[in-house]
């Protein structure tokens, strides 16, 4: 199990090419390019001297901050830190590919249809429109509910 320095260390090293990769120059002696990265991460500089200098672990606003700034998503530099794990924070499943079979959807228009509660009695016309829109086809016009919730005629 690593120490606490030992996670700094390795997240500052880390962070430090993604802040030279995305144009900060935080070697300068004079610190523009640090003052610049905190400007654009909304934090305060001092944040980003202790985290250079290995001196503490950034907060997680700071972490936010540094993601947005370097744009990096939080996951990585939450699990990059340490802090988390990637069991901890499973990677969302990509989405469909555009022109996929409707197999490789997660749900069918009708399945969609009860997951959202949607009245049976409008149910053909929810899974009509939506058929419609996944494949960016127009139909004919689908009358608009009533007060009643029945088609009109």
């Amino acid at each position: 199990m690593k120490s606490d320095a030992e996670h700094i260390d390795e997240f500052a090293a880390w962070i430090e090419g993604v802040m030279r990769a995305r144009g900060y120059d935080i070697d300068s002696p004079r610190g523009g390019g640090k003052t610049r990265l905190a400007e654009d991460a909304g934090v305060h500089r001092a944040a980003i001297t202790r985290l250079l200098q290995r001196q503490s672990m950034p907060d997680l606003e700071t972490m936010r901050g540094l993601s947005r700034a370097l744009g990096i998503p939080v996951r990585d530099v939450l699990i990059r830190s340490g802090k988390l794990t990637e069991q901890d924070l499973p990677q969302a499943p990509a989405p469909p590919e555009a022109g996929a079979a409707p197999a490789d959807h997660g749900l069918s228009a009708e399945q969609a249809a009860t997951a959202l509660g949607i009245p049976e009695h409008l149910r053909a016309a929810f899974v009509q429109i939506t058929e419609q829109l996944r494949l960016g086809t127009t139909g004919p016009a689908i009358p608009e509910a009533g007060a009643d919730g029945q088609a009109g005629t």
